[in-house]
């Protein structure tokens, strides 16, 4: 069973509702759809496993865990090469959803400019020269000082998958005023992380991924693993990211601990959902 916390709770009347079977047909639709756009192998350059499924998969834990719904407008922050953003053109409503992609890195962005925007025109991708030691070392715009091209209160669902598990923890931080401040009332983060909490930290069953043997880094929140490169795959102490998430001034509705650590767990990383306050649209 996936260890699941259970947290601050959203008001009754604004409660996600979705249809399981309506979830699981969609997820394998997607999954099975050979006319859905795929970049070739070699210009998958941000993640692991199979393109199309991790994108499955993903589309359910929005719904499911994020309550995701079709008519939100979307920002996903490090969009990479569409991986979240194929499936979700299936499941957005094509008058009232939007979405928007950013990424530091332009071959991705261009590569959704050109496959996928002139088909759903409620998508659009924008390159942001973040500076990122491994993934834009020559960016223009600080971590630390972030403030992305978008009104504020302007999304309902915001996107981030494996971003902060490439942060250190000042640009975290950022990040989430950041969010904070794009996020309309009522509207939630979908975050992806590595928590290391005792059962990381200790791994008595030995079933951990190997890859990520953590280290603690000096004296901070920030775990590394000492054969990749720091910013390569990046831990926080358990607790961190709940303090983070609000004292961006949003609440935690969700934490969810994935197998990543050796657990049983329908997710591979860990799982946050957070919610600014207010009444959605």
């Amino acid at each position: 069973m996936t260890e699941v916390i259970a947290l601050k709770q959203s008001p009754a009347d604004h409660v996600r509702v979705y249809d399981n079977d309506y979830v699981e047909w969609l997820m394998e639709t997607v999954l099975k759809n050979r006319f859905l756009p795929s970049p070739e192998l070699e210009s998958i350059f941000v993640g692991d496993g199979s393109y199309q499924a991790v994108g499955a998969e993903f589309l359910g834990h929005f719904i499911r865990k994020g309550g995701l719904e079709k008519t939100d407008r979307i920002l996903d922050i490090g969009c990479g090469i569409g991986r979240m953003a194929v499936p979700l053109t299936q499941y957005l409503d094509y008058e009232k959803g939007t979405y928007c992609g950013i990424d530091p890195v332009a071959g991705g962005i261009e590569w959704c400019n050109q496959k996928l925007s002139p088909i759903y025109s409620n998508f659009e991708f924008r390159h942001v020269d973040i500076a990122h030691n491994l993934y834009n070392p020559k960016g223009a715009i600080d971590g630390l000082e972030l403030v992305l091209p978008y009104d504020g209160n302007q999304f309902d669902f915001i996107i981030m998958t494996s971003i902060v598990t490439h942060l250190p923890d000042e640009e975290v931080s950022a990040y989430l005023r950041e969010i904070e401040r794009l996020l309309a009332p009522g509207g939630r983060l979908f975050m992806t992380a590595f928590v290391v909490d005792k059962v990381a930290q200790e791994n008595v069953s030995k079933k951990r991924d190997a890859r990520l043997g953590f280290q603690r880094y000096d004296n901070g929140p920030c775990w590394f693993v000492p054969e990749l490169p720091p910013l390569a795959a990046v831990g926080f102490d358990d607790g961190f990211l709940d303090r983070a998430i609000t004292g961006a001034g949003l609440n935690t509705v969700l934490k969810s601990f994935g197998h990543w650590r050796g657990v049983s767990s329908d997710h591979y990383q860990d799982l946050f959902v957070a919610e600014k306050d207010g009444i959605r649209r």
